[in-house]
């Protein structure tokens, strides 16, 4: 009979394969074979412990083995699904697509991770920005270059385990099956996404690199195809529009077309950056995590109220042990994120710390109709590159002088490579961001005892949290209220957060569409 055992343990025993494996050995009779199946850490009551939950079974096959297995069948001949977009949202419906015996055609803006990396540094050494290639831009999309967490929040969504599972066939660690938070890491996405376009073409897939869209060609109320900026045209049994939240020219192109899109509510803010060692010695309670913690994570949220609206500010996209990188998609601005390597070893924590922004906080930009959203956004990401002299420096202060409102004389060293300009953020930010971001890290400052300090530097701005356009979709077809055989999917179209919930919408869209217009 199978059966799970949990336990609470000690990091150096639950965090060392050889320490668990001696732990838990003798407590299994009758000749069980047993899995670790869950690990999470629990920094409570000033005791780090680390909760495991330990699978046994007595048959010969083990019921928590993976089951994924790489797609087989050759779809060389078969019927087009175009999709524009190769980030997670792009892959993970071509995937889906080789699965169930449709032809996945990619166009991608960007170039392929490797040759993408000579983009990005560019970006960080010389401040040029190409706007088809960045952080944004390119194979794997913004996730590739990230932390590559794979957490989300909606276990509604689809089938989170099997995404995981499809990650580690393609290269991911096993890992990522077992920890509560499970991550990749910026330095070993690039190899899995690699793994992936190779199952993709070695099966008939195709993926077009260098390839914007810049039309596309509609017939009858249905989307026949694509138009490129070379001049090609594609077309295929259906288009799932899967560009990821910056493509701005995809929404100026949807609105020309008179395809309907709607301005949508997103988040904007600073991103924070402390001495990892401090946040370490926040959560983990102690002056050395030691051998075996990994660098400690924080997820902080409160609510403000300003003339008497309430809007929350919440941690966003936290990185332990990562950098801050800069990821403007255009000359002219400038924008912040973070990402981690696999081992979470940089000296630095940061996170984006944003507020909430509804449209009717808006209402100056209401005469932008669909675009009230994003020329806020723009505006703010314009006024942060001028007011530091026009490249990729970005606006920053110590985290008192921000509660301050006070000029930093000086700045504390920081990961983000292009540099950074001691600036008043209140210059940048409109006053009522400001000032709730003021709030928030006060209200933080008394959760986490030692997190508002001078050691702290805030650098302006996060403003890509997520898509401030949304395209709508029918909730029965999943195709766009309007038009025919166009999918809108993934974070660009307002339906997803992040590497996981972009990639099984990615698989449901693909799902629809094969339903609908191939598999009748």
């Amino acid at each position: 009979m199978n059966k799970i055992l949990k336990y609470r343990l000690k990091p150096e025993i639950a965090l060392n394969e050889k320490n668990l494996h001696s732990f838990v050995s003798p407590k299994i009779k009758d000749g069980a074979s047993w899995k670790l199946l869950k690990r999470s850490i629990d920094a409570r009551g000033r005791k780090v412990s680390v909760d495991v939950e330990i699978g046994l079974f007595q048959d010969t096959q083990d019921p928590w083995s993976i089951t994924y297995q790489k797609p087989e069948r050759d779809v060389s001949n078969a019927r087009k699904v175009l999709i524009v977009g190769a980030g997670p949202a792009g892959l993970f419906a071509a995937l889906r697509c080789l699965e169930l015996g449709a032809r996945p055609i990619l166009f991608e803006r960007g170039k392929d991770v490797q040759e993408r990396r000579r983009d990005l540094a560019r970006i960080n050494k010389e401040h040029v920005v190409n706007p088809d290639s960045n952080y944004c831009f390119g194979e794997g999309g913004a996730g590739t270059y990230s932390d590559g967490k794979l957490y989300t929040r909606s276990k509604k969504r689809g089938d989170v385990r099997r995404i995981l599972e499809m990650l580690v066939a393609h290269g991911a660690s096993e890992d990522i099956l077992i920890d509560t938070h499970p991550h990749i890491g910026t330095n070993k996405l690039p190899k899995v996404i690699a793994d992936i376009r190779d199952t993709i073409e070695s099966r008939g897939g195709l993926i077009h690199f260098n390839s914007r869209v810049e039309d596309f060609i509609l017939k009858n109320g249905e989307i026949k195809g694509i138009a490129l900026a070379n001049g090609e045209k594609h077309e295929g049994d259906g288009v799932i529009l899967a560009t990821g939240h910056s493509a701005r020219d995809i929404f100026e192109l949807l609105e020309k077309k008179k395809i309907k899109i709607e301005s949508k509510p997103f988040a904007l803010g600073v991103r924070v950056e402390h001495p990892q060692k401090l946040i370490d010695s926040i959560q983990y309670h102690c002056d050395n995590r030691g051998d075996y913690l990994p660098a400690a994570p924080y997820a902080l949220t409160t609510q403000t109220r300003l003339n008497d609206v309430q809007r929350g500010v919440f941690s966003f996209c936290m990185c332990p042990g990562g950098f801050i990188v800069p990821s403007a998609t255009a000359p002219g601005e400038v924008v912040v994120n973070g990402m981690s390597p696999s081992k979470r070893d940089s000296k630095f924590a940061n996170s984006g710390i944003v507020v909430a922004i509804e449209n009717s906080d808006l209402k100056e930009y209401h005469k932008y109709g669909n675009f009230s959203a994003l020329t806020f956004q723009s505006e703010i990401e314009k006024r942060a590159c001028e007011i530091t002299g026009g490249q990729q420096k970005a606006p920053a202060q110590r985290l008192t002088d921000f509660l301050g409102d006070q000029l930093s004389q000086n700045l504390p060293d920081c990961s983000y490579q292009p540099g950074l300009q001691a600036t008043r953020l209140s210059e940048v930010l409109p006053e009522p961001i400001y000032r709730r971001l003021q709030l928030g890290f006060k209200d933080f400052g008394k959760k986490s005892r030692g997190y508002v300090t001078s050691e702290a530097v805030v650098v302006g701005v996060e403003s890509r949290t997520s898509s401030p356009v949304h395209i709508p979709r029918n909730k029965e077809t999943w195709e766009h209220i309007q038009l025919k055989r166009l999918f809108p999917c993934g974070e660009g179209a307002g339906y997803a957060g992040g590497i996981m919930s972009a990639a099984i919408d990615g698989e449901k869209c693909a799902e629809k569409l094969i339903e609908q217009y191939i598999n009748v």
